[in-house]
């Protein structure tokens, strides 16, 4: 990393814009510059970079003190048509008229971010002008406000005597949200870890509390959060600062004075000693056994602390990476609940870190059993710390996750905008944010003390008073008792209404019902048209080669100094009793041991050789002919080059020496996905609903449904409830080895990513590998799924699957 002095940063300035630094992060390939304006204060932090792709991004800290749902409730309102384009759902308008790869907008519980991204220069520019348009003069009409918001409709729209509802965009949002357990864990949690700053509200809007909020409370929430002098402005990309500086100031920056308000999150009210609080979520369940959640939770520093963050993060890893992790590992094995649960590990996008652990599937009885189990786990880290081998691949983890190029859903540059976010919302260092290798430099040297874990451990959880043990219990009579408390206070609404109140709800739900009908005109906003469209599109190319008597195709990419690999096997035509496990064995693949180690041995090595493996499979239609199906069962991996070698040995044993034998583990597993794969039935509803409906449209499909759908989900449910009786386990493993083995005799091929410099090394390294003959093909048959496919999956569980055999 080097940093230019000041007059050199401001030659790349618009005059509106002062630079403040400019620094070039090697690792990253990138020079960031930061720059402020000179008449509101905003500021803009440009990743200047030769990606084609150009991302653009403004925050806005919104901090709300109440759980009305406002800066979620704006989110939404503003999207609704502004001073240029006064149309109703510009954003949506905008796709038919765009070539982004990216537009959304964000509520978190501290700001409020509008991103997007392109790689057409013309199309960029053209998001821009509606984005800043719709954020710094926005219409905000009070009929969207009621749309998005919350507003009073009659259960009948014709029929006044009929009783009151509650409507709106978010407030349903919401309704559905707060639905799922995680959710109310988190925002219960966060309600006593943060008594008196904003994470104690919910950011989203609570249901009971989002009709409390009021049109001039939107207006006034809009004057102060939404102005440039609580804006950050963020881009990424080819085009230049100045460029985007000239921009933001002819659009939008020249109308406005700098605001003479700070708006900030103040440090949190530390607490005197252990909290300890029982609460409730809602379940509809008849069974409510081993259906609690509880959870500890410690606040600690500021995350604006760059060498307090990374330590917390090394903690944090240590302690629950892998199940080789001895904090992990004790929620993992203990009889006390199902699974570790899902808020486990640092939540670090607050202004102050929070660290939690915890365990779901149990009951409210054992929740001091639980904090002895953790408190004591963490008195014998203390102790005794952690072998040398678990702190340098903690530090690896650190170190892989700064170099990868990678934003999953999210195009690259906008996973970079997002990572130092947190710490230009908090007026932090975001080029520290943006480059940790001299903060890693200076942990990699702490860690070397003999006592470094030791102390991390007391002085951040064990000496830490700050912290909440929380138990969530399921009530089957919760959800009625709100919607009794709902119709309750409506009836007592309607009972204080004048008829003219009365028949003007009505008036309004009329005249929102014609706003929605009204055809906007799409040519008010800006497009692109085939003029503006490349006639070529730059698309990786590799090359085949061979290793051995194996197919290698290799492609060379700018990787920031990592290496992928993936062995993909295709998939032989199997039985529906072993079809139906594929999820289960890609899971057990690369949890189990392997090289003649346990699980917990192998799980350590990969923390310290690669970034994880990834199994899973993939079925698919031919694209001429959806009856045609093929299959794959892949295997991935990653790495940082200097462990090229031992991450292929690594792949090598996991497909050659995987062990089945482990059976307790194999029923953690199949414990922890049930309880995953239930979790998540909220969140991706619309998933599961397009999965079934989609189901009798072609063998890829109905196969999908059974495996990834509600059918597999109801299939691993049984699965889970059966394996505790005698010879279970042992039968389950049994056919998992069965899988194993007919995939092992596939045919398989090789894929390596890397920068081109080092793909002959590590394709030798691979040809090391991979010398002998692949198995004979004589008697092998591809995966087919003829129509009708596989109607017994499709349908539900084969009763008596894991008798003992």
């Amino acid at each position: 990393m080097s940093t230019t002095n000041r007059a050199e940063g401001e030659q790349a300035a618009h005059p509106a814009f002062e630079a403040i630094s400019r620094t070039v992060i090697e690792s990253l390939n990138v020079t960031v510059g930061a720059y402020r304006h000179r008449g509101t204060g905003a500021m803009h932090y440009h990743i200047a970079s030769d990606f084609d792709e150009n991302v653009f991004l403004v925050g806005l800290r919104t901090v709300p003190m109440d759980s009305t749902g406002v800066a979620h409730v704006l989110e939404h309102t503003a999207l609704c048509g502004s001073r240029h384009f006064p149309v109703r759902d510009p954003f949506f308008m905008m796709l038919r008229r765009s070539l982004n790869t990216f537009m959304n907008a964000f509520t978190s519980s501290d700001w409020t971010a509008y991103p997007f991204a392109s790689q057409n220069r013309k199309d960029f520019f053209n998001l821009l002008e509606v984005y800043l348009d719709a954020v710094f003069f926005s219409r905000l009409d009070e009929l969207d406000f009621a749309q998005e918001g919350h507003r009073l409709e009659f259960a009948d729209p014709d029929d006044l005597a009929s009783p009151l509802v509650y409507k709106g965009v978010v407030y349903n949002e919401m309704k559905g949200a707060m639905s799922s357990p995680i959710n109310t864990l988190w925002q219960t949690l966060s309600a006593h870890l943060f008594p008196t700053t904003t994470y104690h509200y919910n950011s989203g809007g609570d249901p009971a509390h989002i009709p409390g909020l009021s049109y001039p409370q939107l207006l006034e929430f809009y004057r102060t959060h939404y102005h440039p002098s609580n804006a950050v402005f963020m881009t990424f990309g080819s085009i230049s600062a100045a460029e985007h500086q000239a921009f933001f100031e002819s659009r939008a920056l020249h109308h406005f004075e700098r605001l003479d308000e700070t708006i900030e999150v103040g440090d949190e009210c530390r607490l005197a000693a252990p909290l300890r609080v029982v609460e409730r979520y809602a379940s509809e369940s008849d069974d409510l056994d081993d259906k609690t959640h509880i959870v500890l939770a410690w606040l600690l520093g500021h995350s604006t602390d760059l060498d307090e963050l990374l330590r917390c993060h090394l903690l944090s890893r240590i302690l629950l990476d892998n199940s080789a992790s001895p904090l992990r590992h004790a929620l993992e094995t203990t009889s006390l609940g199902s699974a570790p649960s899902p808020l486990c590990g640092l939540e670090d996008s607050n202004r102050e870190i929070s660290f939690v652990c915890g365990i779901e599937g149990s009951r409210p009885e054992h929740a001091a059993a639980l904090e002895t189990l953790v408190i004591d786990c963490l008195e014998d880290v203390a102790h005794h710390g952690v072998p040398a081998e678990q702190v340098e691949a903690a530090l690896h983890q650190l170190e892989l996750a700064q170099r990868e190029i990678t934003g999953n859903s999210y195009p690259y540059g906008l996973h970079l905008i997002l990572s130092a976010l947190s710490a230009a919302v908090h007026r932090g260092d975001v080029m520290g944010a943006l480059n940790i290798d001299p903060a890693l430099a200076r942990l990699r040297a702490e860690a070397t003390r003999p006592d470094f874990v030791q102390r991390l451990v007391r002085e951040q959880l064990l000496d830490n008073p700050h912290r909440v043990r929380l138990t969530m219990r399921p009530d089957a009579d919760l959800a009625r008792e709100r919607d009794d408390e709902e119709a309750a206070r409506l009836a007592a609404i309607k009972q204080d209404l004048s008829e003219a109140d009365l028949r003007a709800i009505q008036v309004r739900a009329r005249e929102l019902e014609a706003r929605q009908q009204q055809n906007d005109d799409p040519e008010i906003l800006p497009r692109v048209g085939l003029e503006d469209i490349p006639p070529t599109m730059s698309i990786a190319e590799g090359e085949e080669r061979r290793i051995g008597a194996y197919r290698l195709d290799r492609y060379a990419q700018g990787t920031n100094g990592l290496c992928y690999h993936e062995i993909v096997i295709e998939l032989p035509d199997l039985e529906d009793e072993l079809i139906e496990i594929l999820p289960l064995y890609g899971r057990c693949l690369t949890d189990l041991g392997s090289g003649g180690r346990d699980y917990l041995a192998t799980q350590s090595l990969q923390a310290q050789v690669s970034g994880g493996l990834n199994a899973y499979s993939s079925v698919r239609g031919a694209t001429d002919d959806v009856e045609r199906t093929r299959g794959h069962l892949i295997l991935a991996g990653k790495a940082l080059g200097r462990n090229n070698a031992a991450l292929g040995r690594l792949m090598q044993e996991t497909i050659e020496t995987i062990r089945f034998d482990e059976h307790e583990h194999i029923r953690e597993i199949v414990a922890q996905d049930r309880a995953r794969r239930e979790q998540s039935v909220t969140q991706a509803g619309h998933s599961l609903a397009m999965l079934a409906a989609s189901s009798t449209l072609s063998p890829a499909a109905r196969l999908s449904h059974a495996l990834r759908g509600l059918a597999g989900l109801q299939r691993l449910k049984a699965l889970d409830d059966g394996l505790d009786a005698p010879g279970r386990i042992e039968a389950l493993a049994e056919r998992l080895a069965r899988l194993h083995a007919r995939i092992q005799a596939s045919p398989r091929h090789f894929l390596l990513i890397a920068e081109a410099e080092h793909l002959d090394d590590y394709e030798a390294d691979l040809a090391t590998l991979w010398q002998g003959q692949p198995p004979s093909m004589a008697d092998w048959t591809p995966l087919s799924l003829p129509s009708p496919a596989r109607e017994t999956l499709a349908q539900g569980i084969t009763p008596g699957r894991e008798q003992a055999r």
